[in-house]
């Protein structure tokens, strides 16, 4: 179980790249928005009471969500930065930055996907079912590589 919180329902593009995975996979999700500057009190809520092995919190500008995510629990959290100012820099800087003790993984700005390929990494160490999915996912995209190779050869013959 993968639960997906978005620091405002303006994330919801990034979190829908992540989501398209997770039902090709068919693994069990969430998503949820709760800031954890105006609603720190529902984050916690969603925290202590998901049934999540691992959190993904998707967050811009100051992005504080991913670490108060990882601040209520001991679960791997996930961040995706959000492009909102400073070109997202802003926002990968503050996920990067958690001090000692309370680490976040971090994943590229607006990589909703990456981050639910990470997660799902993740689970595949006691999921068999998912690695091999994974492989697969890997598999289709290594094709579409060598058919687009294939392709452009033929456009300049």
């Amino acid at each position: 179980m993968i639960c997906i919180i978005m620091g405002s329902e303006s994330d919801l593009k990034i979190a829908e790249k992540g989501v398209k995975i997770l039902k090709e996979f068919g693994v069990e999700f969430e998503v949820r928005v709760a800031s954890a500057h105006r609603t720190p009190e529902l984050v916690e809520k969603i925290v202590k009471t998901s049934k999540a092995e691992v959190f993904i919190a998707i967050a811009g500008l100051s992005a504080h969500l991913p670490g108060v995510v990882a601040s209520l629990t001991t679960k791997p959290v996930i961040a995706v930065p959000v492009e909102a100012k400073l070109c997202g820099l802003d926002a990968l800087l503050s996920v990067v930055q958690m001090p000692p003790g309370i680490p976040v993984a971090s994943v590229g700005i607006d990589r909703g996907e990456n981050a639910v390929l990470l997660a799902l990494e993740i689970l595949a160490l006691k999921d068999k079912n998912i690695e091999k999915k994974l492989i697969e996912y890997r598999e289709k995209m290594k094709e579409k590589v060598y058919a687009s190779d294939e392709k452009v050869k033929e456009m300049f013959k």
